[in-house]
């Protein structure tokens, strides 16, 4: 599924939240999708069978994210609220206090903290939330069973499973913002080309060539 985000805020691309309205940033989890409006609230549509779409209450809001079965929103004040599938504690992030940016994986949620630092909470067979001892990180992406974090200088650490190579990021540089899917990574580079490694099945990784790409002037979701 693909979304727009146009400039006035509605959603375009799916008949089923064609109303949505004021809308500043989307997210997209399997078979769901979570909007987060301007004034702090956050609507969805799609799946609810796991009470991932329980989000009606949420107020104060400021960022969100989907994994596969839950919903993880930021408040305003840094704490962090959660809806939805709790099999392996991923939703057990009530304690949490100064995110800025989180991200949610299969069955296991991460957040980035002010100060530079990763919690991880969740499913961790795969090694996937051993983020203890990250530092100056200014951005994660997660997938179904690893973690990426991005450095204040451009360079990458990973956790988890790495079954196609898609933690080999150790020699990428220059990164302005990264990506992760199920079992492969992205990265967009400070001279607009894209790198990415991983599970090329359906052609996921094929990027070389790709130049000049910019952070577009809309938000695209691809679930």
């Amino acid at each position: 599924m693909v979304l727009w985000l146009l400039w006035d805020g509605i959603i375009w691309g799916n008949a089923d939240i064609n109303d949505w309205h004021d809308v500043v940033a989307v997210t997209a989890g399997w078979r769901y999708t979570i909007g987060l409006k301007s004034n702090g609230t956050v609507v969805a549509a799609g799946r609810k069978r796991e009470g991932q779409s329980d989000i009606s209450n949420w107020h104060n809001i400021v960022s969100v994210a989907a994994g596969d079965w839950h919903t993880i929103g930021i408040k305003s004040d840094g704490t962090v609220v959660a809806a939805g599938n709790n099999m392996a504690r991923q939703c057990n992030i009530d304690k949490w206090k100064g995110i800025v940016k989180v991200g949610a994986g299969y069955l296991h949620t991460v957040g980035l903290k002010a100060d530079g630092t990763v919690v991880a909470a969740g499913r961790n067979n795969e090694g996937q939330c051993d983020v203890n001892g990250w530092h100056n990180i200014v951005a994660i992406a997660v997938g179904s069973y690893h973690t990426i974090g991005l450095k204040s200088d451009g360079n990458l650490v990973a956790t988890g499973w790495n079954k196609f190579r898609q933690c080999d990021i150790d020699d990428w540089h220059d990164i302005m913002t990264v990506a992760a899917g199920c079992a492969h990574t992205v990265g967009l580079k400070s001279d607009g080309t894209a790198v990415a490694i991983g599970d090329n099945e359906y052609g996921q990784c094929d990027v070389n060539g790709w130049q000049r790409i910019l952070l577009p002037n809309y938000s695209k979701v691809n679930e």
